[in-house]
């Protein structure tokens, strides 16, 4: 592989991480996962292998060029690694990302542990160059974050390609004319593909007892596996298109087929199509992650025994609820200390009424600051994908809503797909303030650098897009860029922005704390000035606490002291001070 692009993104991210420590490997964060992917086109267009990696719901961001390049082929392979996130473990949605294999008629392949992720890559290259096509790698959060020991060959035995593009209209520029000449070989393509998933090495029968085959592919394999390990299985690693042939053979030879899948019915659906009987998703769920539990009592349900059992759990009480909240310190919370201070978020309105005039619309983002609408700060009103919070304002502004409307999004997110939302809105003057929070990281994925970061993938120094200039350049008047940490400075230049009459950008910019470690020393609650109003609790930072007493206390283990601050400033008694002082 000569280039590799990605956007970073759970389960994904340790992807392109480890490649950029391979010499000879171009490896880079791009802005998005669709420029990640054209990326990639390119370098294979000009003759070498590449690829692109993302988490699912990247791969609806990159669903146009990965369309492109299955209608248009490959010179040097071509993969494309979708992370799956069953669970929901760090995304919005679980959609099962197999789909995008049969609607874009590429090969899909599906590893089952460390292992076959490191050999699959290598054959997903071969077959990419051997069919002219992209492939669909796709890997779920539990093969994503497993590690284990891995058997490899030695790399210098591949012969790197040379770079080097050929001139090819007909391949390459789709026009309509030339398109049209493509699909055709699409359908070939699909069907020597359907030949070849027969004879695939990975694919494979492993017989045991015949009174039920099982279907299973990826991490759900296994789950199978140890749960029925007497049960004859069908272990589908090319899994699309089906191996239709080798189906048929494993149904003919068991007394039932059961399928084990995460997700939709995707095997299953497959499978019934050849118009044989089979089981699945009326036995698992069609939510979440399966484990080996859910795989033992769906099989039950139709008679299937298991040799095994559960393991024993001694002593393990039911773990109290650990809902995600904002780092001590973060650079979002005074944001949110800001709107609550102005009232914009003292509602009296039960959910599903309509908001008074006078209350703000915030519309947010994918980022870290999106925990701000866990309690108590509660702070947020709308969350769907990167960069939608702009252009959701928008529709709000020119539905003519009477509230004030805020735009929330981090400095990552707006370069990613935030961009086109804030032209859209100078360009067609939406009356709202798009509020950006500039930590100066992707924090959220684990602190990766981005185009305003000023530094790559691979540690070059590079010029840094500056969002408050790209904000101007756009033609939006009204700029602010203000710090994160003082509340009274911060309060006026929003105040400022919600006044004007068109369109508005404010950026907040403070480094993420976990950028700089170097913490000043924890501040503290004077007992005799504390009235435990609870004000400074409603900013929800873990190093505020109630004793069993009711009092408020400061913990001195998670408090990042002075460089912070904002409940110094929210305190109406005066009653947190720093070290040394009241002394």
């Amino acid at each position: 592989m000569a280039v590799a692009a990605a956007y970073p993104g759970t389960p994904s991210t340790e992807i392109l991480e480890s490649l950029a420590r391979y010499p000879g490997v171009y490896a880079e964060w791009s802005p998005n996962e669709k420029v990640a992917l054209e990326v990639a086109m390119g370098a294979s267009y000009g003759g070498v292998r590449a690829m692109a990696a993302m988490k699912h719901v990247g791969l609806n961001v990159a669903a146009d060029p990965f369309f492109a390049a299955s209608v248009t082929g490959v010179r040097g392979g071509l993969v494309v690694v979708s992370a799956d996130d069953p669970g929901l473990h760090s995304s919005q949605n679980e959609q099962d990302n197999r789909h995008y294999a049969r609607f874009a008629k590429v090969p899909l392949l599906e590893p089952s542990d460390s292992q076959e992720a490191y050999e699959l890559v290598k054959l997903a290259f071969q077959m990419s160059e051997d069919f002219d096509t992209p492939v669909l790698l796709r890997s779920t959060t539990r093969v994503s974050h497993a590690k284990s020991a891995v058997e490899y060959d030695d790399e210098t035995s591949i012969p790197p390609r040379k770079p080097g593009f050929r001139r090819d209209f007909a391949k390459f520029v789709m026009i309509p004319a030339y398109a049209r000449r493509r699909h055709p070989l699409m359908e070939e393509r699909l069907v020597k593909l359907a030949a070849f998933t027969e004879e695939f090495p990975y694919n494979r029968i492993i017989w045991g007892e015949r009174d039920y085959g099982i279907v299973s592919s990826g991490i759900a394999y296994h789950y199978a596996r140890e749960a029925f390990p007497q049960a004859s299985f069908l272990k589908l690693t090319l899994s699309y298109p089906l191996p239709e042939k080798l189906v048929r053979q494993s149904a003919s030879q068991v007394g039932k087929l059961l399928v084990v899948e995460e997700l939709d019915p995707f095997l299953e659906e497959g499978i019934r199509a050849m118009g044989l009987p089979v089981s699945g998703k009326a036995l698992f769920p069609i939510v979440g992650e399966l484990d080996v539990e859910k795989v033992r009592e769906g099989g039950a349900r139709i008679g299937l025994s298991s040799p095994s059992s559960p393991l024993p759990v001694s002593g393990i009480k039911e773990l109290p609820a650990r809902p995600p909240v904002l780092c001590p310190g973060c650079p979002h919370r005074g944001l949110y200390a800001v709107l609550k201070r102005m009232g914009f978020f003292r509602r009296r309105d039960g959910a599903g009424e309509a908001l008074p005039p006078g209350q703000l619309i915030a519309t947010g983002d994918i980022g870290c600051y999106t925990l701000g609408v866990l309690p108590p700060l509660e702070a947020l009103d709308t969350c769907a994908c990167m960069g939608a919070s702009i252009g959701q304002a928008m529709g709000l502004a020119k539905a003519g809503l009477p509230n004030p409307i805020v735009a929330v999004i981090g400095d990552s997110t707006f370069l990613h797909s935030g961009l086109t939302g804030l032209l859209d809105t100078a360009y067609n003057q939406g009356r709202l303030t798009v509020i950006i929070l500039d930590n100066r990281t992707t924090a959220m994925t684990g602190h990766q650098h981005h185009p305003g970061t000023g530094v790559t993938l691979q540690g070059l120094r590079t010029r840094a897009a500056d969002p408050a200039s790209l904000a101007q350049a756009m033609g939006i008047e009204m700029v602010r860029v203000v710090g994160a940490f003082d509340l009274e400075e911060l309060e006026g230049a929003l105040r400022e922005c919600l006044e004007h009459q068109g369109p508005a950008v404010l950026v907040v910019r403070s480094p993420c704390i976990l950028l700089d470690r170097s913490y000043g020393e924890a501040l503290s609650v004077q007992e005799g000035s504390c009235v435990a109003c609870g004000l400074c609790l409603a900013l929800g930072c873990p190093a505020l606490y109630r004793d069993a007493e009711g009092g408020v206390h400061i913990s001195p283990t998670l408090c990042v002291g002075v460089g912070c601050g904002l409940c110094l400033q929210i305190c109406p008694r005066e009653a947190i001070i720093v070290p040394g002082e009241g002394e």
